[in-house]
């Protein structure tokens, strides 16, 4: 029993509950509404859909499995009492379930190909467990690059389902039976937002481990730049994304959308300014854990506010 406790701890249960309700959100709240207006059936569809939040739960479980494998060491130090693997999990087994797991992700994506018009899940799932490889062991060490990867990563989970519906564009945009500018719009939004949010995340959870990450050579932003360097590029994004969030209030606003514009201002931007504090006065690992616990929250309520284009579209 322990170790299926382990295994879950070790796949990041939580996160992976978030990706699927991210993709199911965008799916439910933005590409059904759309399609729906124009009375034509989306590729992604009945069956197809849990198995392509499926795919991609997968393909992430291993990559997180694999990233605590290389990181080993490294987490001996930052969170030891976070530790699963050697502990409850031999390396052998960490190695099998990345492989079984990313197999499977390709395997599902190639079934969804294979039903479908889609013809992209079975190589894009291949990429991007490669591509989470890479970053466990090399990428995460180095200056900007694994921080850059991972946002564009979990940006991806949103951009794929446009991209599932890319031969619909082709075919029907001439048309104008789909609203494929509303779409790409919804989809530049929340991708955008994604992207963002989990860089200031990823840099911020690299001033947390910055001990352990020292000790065994890598090169993150607060060991390259300095912590202080460091605390002004999050910065930077913090008052980017406030900045971008509280514009989009005022074309909410001019289309009545009441309801969206006071959900976001109290359950997104409060929390950043909020957030923004915090950066100012941290100083402990304890404290950027905290400021990062309060982005992975705001990063919860910002998927969320998707069900407002659910209630207005």
């Amino acid at each position: 029993m322990k170790k299926v406790i382990a295994f879950f701890k070790l796949s990041r249960w939580e996160n992976l509950l978030f990706f699927a309700l991210t993709q199911w959100m965008f799916i439910y709240c933005v590409i059904d509404p759309i399609f729906d207006a124009s009375h034509i059936q989306p590729n992604i569809h009945g069956e197809l859909i849990p198995l392509l939040l499926l795919s991609y739960v997968l393909v992430a479980a291993g990559g997180y499995i694999i990233n605590d494998y290389f990181d080993l060491n490294i987490d001996q130090i930052n969170k030891p009492d976070k530790v699963m693997i050697d502990k409850y999990i031999s390396r052998r087994w960490a190695i099998f379930f990345h492989s079984f797991l990313s197999i499977a992700s390709v395997a599902i994506g190639i079934y969804i190909d294979i039903k479908s018009d889609i013809h992209l899940l079975g190589i894009a799932n291949f990429i991007y467990g490669l591509l989470l490889f890479i970053y466990s062991l090399s990428l995460k060490k180095k200056l900007l690059a694994g921080n850059l990867l991972i946002a564009f990563l979990l940006a991806w989970v949103i951009v794929v389902i446009t991209l599932c519906e890319g031969n619909q564009f082709t075919l029907l945009a001439h048309h104008r039976l789909v609203n494929t500018q509303k779409l790409l719009r919804y989809t530049i939004l929340y991708a955008g937002f994604a992207f963002v949010i989990n860089l200031i995340r990823e840099v911020v959870k690299d001033m947390e481990d910055v001990e352990g990450d020292r000790k065994y050579g890598c090169r993150t932003m607060p060991i390259a730049w300095g912590i202080n360097s460091t605390k002004v590029f999050v910065a930077v994004w913090l008052v980017v994304l406030i900045s971008i969030l509280v514009l989009l209030q005022f074309y909410a606003l001019q289309s009545q959308w009441w309801f969206f514009s006071i959900y976001c201002i109290v359950a997104v931007i409060a929390p950043l300014i909020k957030a923004f504090k915090k950066l100012s006065k941290a100083q402990t690992p304890k404290d950027y854990h905290e400021i990062s616990t309060l982005i992975k929250i705001i990063m919860f309520t910002g998927i969320l506010s998707m069900i407002f284009f659910k209630i207005y579209t």
